[in-house]
């Protein structure tokens, strides 16, 4: 919890002219990748992004600096985007998939470069693809670990998934993305 989370929430909290504002400026990327990546349609995720600030706005006073504010407001983004998916009755894992499975992934590698894949324009593509077909939870998470560069624990304050559930969900995301791409291009760097 930084010096400033508590300054922008009390200038809020004190109805302070732009504090709000700037609030939502702070956040709103986040809020995207969250909603969007859990949801997959711009509209709706442009309507959940809004009723996440407006549930951030109204319960502002619950926030308890317990955790980064960051991580607060992503925790409101990722329940709002479960519950629209769960109104809708869409899967938020693979079938036969269980969120609280968490293999013994921790200290191990999947030998899969994310970051190179993606300085290969080609391949970058492919990924995206691939990326875009992945059910909402591992879609959601990979983005937040390797574009938003959250750390483990920063995505488990956010899903309220333990640290090793997210990172078996991550193993077995990329061994899903690395066979795709090589059966499409062969060997990957």
């Amino acid at each position: 919890m930084s010096h400033q989370d508590r300054q922008l929430v009390e200038a809020v909290l004190a109805n302070a002219p732009g504090a709000f504002e700037r609030l939502v400026r702070e956040h709103q990327a986040l809020c995207w990748h969250i909603i969007y990546r859990m949801v997959h349609h711009p509209e709706d995720a442009r309507d959940l992004c809004q009723d996440t600030f407006l549930r951030v706005h109204r319960h502002l006073r619950q926030y308890r600096y317990e955790s980064a504010l960051k991580s607060w407001i992503g925790r409101v983004a990722y329940t709002v985007a479960l519950r629209h998916l769960e109104r809708k009755r869409i899967a938020v894992l693979d079938p036969g998939e269980n969120e609280d499975t968490a293999d013994a992934v921790e200290n191990a590698g999947d030998g899969f470069d994310l970051e190179t894949a993606y300085a290969d324009s080609e391949i970058a593509a492919r990924l995206h693809q691939a990326i875009e077909t992945l059910p909402p939870m591992q879609r959601t998470l990979l983005t937040l670990y390797h574009l938003d560069e959250l750390s483990i624990d920063e995505i488990a304050s956010i899903t309220g998934l333990a640290a090793g559930t997210i990172k078996s969900h991550l193993f077995r995301t990329r061994l899903r993305l690395r066979e795709q791409l090589e059966s499409a291009y062969g060997v990957l760097p």
